[in-house]
């Protein structure tokens, strides 16, 4: 599996050895060494897959990551290496130095879609690279028939997620997906109603790698929800099974009701005048305000 990896990282060195180990696996790779430089190279050239470090000069890991997220290209799938593919849907791949879980997961929260902590071995950064690229090009999920496996497209509700094209829709609607939130949202849709445990969602977005928290889990589904429902905060999509894990339900996917114009107030006998206090009462009232 042959890609156009970018890779943005200051350490020259470093960046170096990257670029001989994907190299070696048979990638083409363009190497930048800080974030401005990254976001350019992206636009101008949209990459299979990123491999970012966090911490460079101009603009850091989390802001080029910010900035790719936010941004949109027509489709939901990853850049095909020649141009004109969505920059928002690409794999990035995080390096970092950072080691505390806020600090990891904040970079997911953002739309990273796997991180390696440094320093790393060579061969698990190829093992991230192979499953993000995998993941990306749409290999999993699929349905036999006869003698050939053939993706099909998952649909539950008004949800449908396209393994092939790499794209989800919400009646109708384009929802842009990094590749985690994509397997994790395909996961749940190939089994609606089915309730995941969060070891078992982290499982099919990274593996068996004891490297990343299970609170992974949690920042892709908060992501999703922003994405799919309508209140991300009362979902009713994706929503949690308490002690347990998530599931998809697809019930919940009806369109709402249009609202219906104000119901009028209820016709009755116009008000009198309001009845006029006698004067003991009313020096009364003043005075006890006044005391």
């Amino acid at each position: 599996m042959c890609a156009f990896v970018l890779v943005a990282e200051d350490d020259e060195k470093q960046a170096e050895l990257v670029r001989r180990y994907l190299e070696r696996e048979g990638h083409t790779v363009a190497v930048v060494h800080d974030g401005r430089a990254a976001i350019d190279e992206v636009r101008r050239r949209p990459p299979d897959l990123l491999v970012l470090d966090v911490m460079m000069p101009r603009v850091d890991g989390l802001g080029v990551t910010r900035v790719l997220r936010a941004g949109s290209g027509g489709g939901s799938g990853v850049g095909s290496g020649g141009g004109g593919g969505s920059v928002a849907g690409i794999p990035i791949l995080m390096l970092t130095a950072r080691t505390t879980e806020d600090d990891l997961l904040l970079g997911l929260d953002l739309g990273a879609d796997d991180y390696l902590t440094k320093p790393y071995s060579p061969r698990e950064l190829m093992a991230r690279v192979r499953t993000l690229l995998r993941r990306s090009q749409g290999t999993h999920h699929p349905v036999v028939e006869g003698a050939e496996a053939v993706p099909r497209v998952l649909r539950v509700g008004g949800l449908s997620v396209d393994p092939v094209r790499h794209e989800v829709t919400v009646d109708g609607r384009l929802v842009e997906c990094t590749p985690g939130e994509f397997e994790l949202l395909a996961a749940l849709a190939a089994e609606p109603e089915r309730v995941f445990t969060r070891p078992q969602l982290l499982d099919r977005i990274h593996g068996s790698s004891g490297y990343i928290s299970v609170r992974t889990v949690d920042v892709h589904v908060l992501n999703l929800r922003k994405k799919i429902e309508a209140d991300p905060r009362r979902p009713r999509h994706l929503v949690t099974v308490f002690g347990v894990g998530y599931k998809l339900t697809g019930a919940a996917f009806r369109a709402a009701p249009a609202p219906g114009p104000a119901p009028r107030p209820a016709l009755g006998p116009a008000p009198g005048p309001a009845p006029v206090p006698a004067p003991g009462q009313a020096l009364g009232a003043a005075a006890r305000r006044g005391a």
